[in-house]
């Protein structure tokens, strides 16, 4: 293999990398598209010695526009939108729905709540916590607060 071809290919690798991140996020395909194209860099001055470095360049301004494009245009592109989660959360519930109705209801637990565990409160399995104490399994409780997912038990 020739300097020309090692540019080609770590060119084409880097940006085949680097693309690959955007669908398999987690760094490690960006840094080593990185790594490719800065090899890249390196190659095209020993490849092409008169003109490395308009490639240097070309490579840092082409893939820095990319970029900026892509940040600009692809939140909003069909595809986009749905790979990118849009829920508005200012409209979006902190608990599930009817939880509240478990205030001052009585149930079992399930579980040894130590604080935290599982209680049967009307008819429904649900994850509890107690005021502090440990609670042992088959004890009767009661809910004494609802707050968000949380709800908070004592013993009867």
């Amino acid at each position: 293999m020739n300097i020309q071809q090692l540019f080609t290919l770590l060119l084409g690798a880097g940006i085949l990398l680097i693309a690959a991140e955007i669908f398999l996020p987690g760094a490690i395909l960006g840094i080593l598209g990185g790594a490719s194209l800065l090899g890249a860099i390196i190659a095209g001055f020993y490849a092409f010695p008169a003109i490395g470095p308009f490639i240097a360049i070309a490579i840092v301004v082409g893939s820095g526009l990319v970029l900026w494009l892509w940040v600009r245009y692809f939140p909003r592109s069909r595809i986009g939108q749905r790979m990118m989660g849009n829920t508005n959360l200012a409209t979006a519930k902190s608990s599930a729905d009817g939880i509240e109705r478990l205030q001052d209801k009585e149930g079992v637990a399930l579980s040894q709540l130590r604080p935290g565990g599982f209680a049967m409160i009307d008819g429904q399995r649900i994850d509890v916590v107690t005021e502090g104490g440990m609670i042992e399994k088959n004890t009767r409780i009661r809910v004494v607060h609802v707050e968000s997912n949380r709800v908070v038990v004592k013993k009867i």
